[in-house]
């Protein structure tokens, strides 16, 4: 593999105590993804891509290949309108590093690390896959608009990430698109990326935000064009899998789970072994050192290596869920194509936050049968997860023989092919319970912390978690802001019924009671019941002291955000920066989505709690489209 690391970085971080982050020229840089797997024939290497007319890089069908080597065009007079401090500190770069020209050349896409003249460095690509968008097969697809740059590594922590520019230009799979992202949506996604992260949801990430001013890019209108610099640990999504499934390439099927298992992850040995009861949490352990090459297992559903790692996958996208699940964030578009194999939250386009609890909420207007809404999330990431187990089915399906010769190199037999099929199926059905096992106990944990609970008992799910959303919903209260309100409220509020329903007011808008057919009396002894439960779990777990209150106070609001960047704020964000020339706003608000948790934030304090305040009324559940 050709690796490019830079040992005097990774020398000088370590000799002291503390890491204080490499220059861009100095962060170790790596090209695993490239030359661990195929490029497409028609440009096999950098000098063949970097020769090439524009116009021949263009969209095409690429086949038998998982990327394409694509430069990004270049950006005349770029403008960095922002980065992340904590990206910055993620990735392995020194505090202002920002400032420089190199760093700003490569948020631009006008900086490549490679050299024509020499021919070495690393060049850019964009990948090839497919996908299922609103259930149907919709082909190929790929990086129509993202390209990326190279991998890194933080000298410190030795985690690896791809390094990819969004809005860059047009590659081969740009379809009929022109390879831009407006600024508008790169806003939403800048910060989105950052806010998952800071809620401790796995995500995708973002570094910069640079405006390209001397593009405007047609949507519903004529509108200025932008890149968002981003970052994962992969790119890699169900939709790889997907387009090479539908052309039937068995062999690079094999080689990319192959290379996930091995360069993704942590090696086969760590993939997660085979659990005797799916459906029980507790009997899910993450029991590994698994030999490669052990089967496990009980006869007809004997699991191999591909079994183990599709059960990897499945965990990882049931603990996400749970997580979006948990603090109500809804993703809008979640085709196959958008679904991470590493369980990152993947590609923002009309995402949001609930603002009134509503699980038939969806903020992609497009979406008029509701398939991606709120309360759809779980049930379609395992959709997704199912096409997954399809194309690894034969995988999967053969277990033992996984590695015989005459199946590697001809396939299944047809007096083999039922057998096999009936294991592939039995492995993903019991997965299937593994991954709702998983997300009911990761998202009652979550529900738990945010009550502020210090146990858990059975009765909990029903008598506090579904009647606190039923309440929600029916009262229209808002998610995020209820539990965040509730940390503050005490014990000694809730003896008695008439303290019940005057706290009760707190959770209310600023109108008032809404909701068909509430009243304010009838508002205030609904939640104030329920109130009267919480009270008496927080007893049993934390006893009656005063001081026990303040506790769990400061326990609650490290899991209950303050801010959430809501889809009226970022408009608002948008507007400001867009069309008032405001760039102070976006430090302010990525100030706030970085460290959400927090009481202030040393700005302007009355903006911030307007922001962290109800939410206008004509601006609750906002809807947007998918042009970007």
């Amino acid at each position: 593999m050709a690796a490019h690391f830079s040992a005097s970085a990774i020398n000088g971080a370590m000799n002291g105590t503390s890491f204080e982050g490499v220059s861009l020229a100095k962060l170790p840089k790596s090209n695993i993804f490239t030359t661990s797997l195929p490029a497409d024939a028609r440009f096999p290497n950098p000098a063949d891509s970097f020769k090439a007319l524009r116009q021949a890089l263009g969209p095409s069908m690429v086949k038998g290949a998982l990327y394409t080597y694509v430069h990004p065009e270049e950006t005349k007079d770029p403008e960095l309108l922002g980065v992340s401090e904590t990206a910055m500190r993620d990735i392995g770069l020194r505090n202002g590093e920002e400032k420089t020209e190199e760093f700003k050349q490569m948020a631009a896409g006008n900086k490549i690390m490679w050299d024509p003249e020499s021919k070495e460095g690393i060049y850019p690509w964009a990948q090839c896959y497919g996908g299922w968008q609103f259930g149907s097969w919709a082909g190929q697809l790929g990086d129509g608009r993202a390209i990326s740059l190279f991998e890194s590594t933080n000298p410190k922590t030795q985690t690896r990430y791809e390094i990819q520019l969004k809005g860059a230009g047009k590659t081969p799979y740009s379809r009929f698109a022109d390879g831009k992202a407006v600024l508008r949506s790169s806003i939403r996604e800048f910060i989105v990326s950052e806010a998952l992260n800071s809620l401790h949801i796995p995500s995708t990430r973002a570094l910069a935000l640079t405006l390209t001013p001397q593009t405007r890019v047609i949507r519903e209108r004529l509108e200025p064009g932008a890149i968002v610099t981003r970052f994962a640990q992969s790119w890699l999504r169900i939709g790889t899998f997907d387009i090479l499934r539908a052309r039937g390439d068995r062999a690079l099927i094999r080689e990319l789970a192959t290379y996930i298992a091995e360069n993704v992850f942590s090696g086969w040995e760590f993939l997660p072994s085979s659990v005797s009861d799916p459906e029980s949490a507790s009997a899910i352990d993450n029991l590994s050192n698994i030999p490669k090459c052990e089967v496990q297992g009980r006869e007809g559903l004997q699991e191999n290596r591909f079994s183990r790692l599709y059960r990897h996958v499945v965990r990882q996208n049931a603990l996400t869920v749970a997580k979006w699940q948990a603090y109500a964030f809804t993703n809008g578009v979640l085709n196959t194509d958008n679904t991470s194999i590493m369980g990152l939250s993947l590609d923002f386009g009309p995402f949001a936050f609930l603002d009134n609890f509503d699980p038939n909420y969806t903020p992609n207007h497009d979406d008029h049968m509701l398939r991606y809404s709120y309360k759809n999330q779980p049930s379609i990431i395992w959709w997704n997860l199912v096409r997954l187990g399809e194309s690894l089915g034969e995988l999967i399906g053969a277990g033992a023989r996984v590695d015989d010769i005459d199946f590697v190199e001809k396939g299944v037999s047809q007096d083999w092919a039922p057998a096999l099929i009936r294991r592939a199926e039995g492995i993903i059905e019991k997965t299937g319970k593994e991954y709702k096992a998983i997300f009911l106990a990761e998202y009652k944990t979550l529900m738990a912390a945010r009550l502020g609970l210090r146990s858990q008992q059975d009765s909990d799910f029903e008598s506090l978690y579904s009647e606190l959303l039923d309440t929600m919903e029916a009262l229209e209260l808002d998610f995020n802001h209820f539990f965040r309100k509730l940390s503050s409220v005490k014990v000694f509020e809730l003896e008695t019924e008439g303290q019940r329903k005057e706290v009760a007011q707190r959770f209310f808008h600023h109108e008032g009671v809404t909701g068909l057919g509430n009243t304010e009396e009838s508002a205030k002894t609904r939640l104030g019941k329920w109130l009267f439960r919480w009270r008496e779990r927080i007893l049993q777990d934390w006893g009656a002291e005063s001081d026990k209150d303040a506790e769990r106070e400061t326990g609650m609001k490290k899991v209950n955000p303050k801010f959430i960047p809501r889809s009226w704020i970022l408009d608002e964000v948008i507007q400001r920066v867009e069309h008032q020339g405001d760039r102070d706003i976006l430090a302010r608000v990525m100030r706030m989505t970085l460290y959400p948790f927090n009481d202030e934030w040393g700005g302007d304090h009355a903006e911030e709690e307007r922001f962290c305040g109800d939410v206008p009324r004509t601006k609750r559940a906002m809807m947007c489209s998918c042009s970007s």
